[in-house]
């Protein structure tokens, strides 16, 4: 993956600034685009994570619930709820897998099924209100892709702190 271009880092009092913090502009651009996706989501009458989980499902149904975790970084503890909800909307049901009754499985409904096409307009929308290219909106989605992928290895313990990609020192 391609990393940044070597740089000399600006003095500390330069790396404090909130305007200069990387995990600012993620954190403030995550809130823009979930208050962004609001008014399209309520006409689906779901909420951004209910969204998201339907998307999963949307490619591919019957799915366990540890999955769906996994593929949202979300624990069963926060999902739950979620999931229940959608079941109260009729647009999922939850059945304990015969395979194994820890599991649950989440599989669409009928009319979860059909809200696939009232959504179709939605990514559209959210293209037209960035501003941005299609080009330029993947192309940071896949960036992005990496930067959360390093930073789960580094929490991992996986990555070591040697340094930057622009050779920093990471160790202090």
């Amino acid at each position: 993956m391609p990393k940044a271009a070597s740089t000399t880092l600006p003095d500390i009092d330069e790396l404090l600034r909130l305007d200069n913090q990387f995990c600012f502009a993620l954190y403030s651009a995550s809130l823009a685009m979930t208050k962004t996706y609001k008014p399209f989501l309520e006409n689906l009458g779901l909420t951004y994570p209910q969204y998201l989980v339907m998307l999963i499902l949307w490619e591919q149904d019957n799915v366990l619930v540890k999955e769906i975790g996994e593929r949202l970084f979300l624990d069963s503890g926060t999902l739950t709820p979620l999931l229940k909800r959608l079941e109260a909307a009729g647009l999922i049901e939850r059945t304990r897998d015969p395979e194994d009754e820890r599991q649950v499985r989440i599989t669409l409904t009928k009319p979860g099924r059909n809200l696939k096409r009232k959504a179709h307009s939605v990514p559209f929308q959210i293209l037209c209100a960035s501003g941005q290219t299609p080009e330029g909106l993947m192309n940071l989605r896949a960036l992005l892709s990496d930067v959360r992928q390093d930073l789960i290895r580094y929490g991992n313990g996986e990555m070591e702190q040697t340094g930057a990609a622009d050779g920093a020192d990471c160790t202090a």
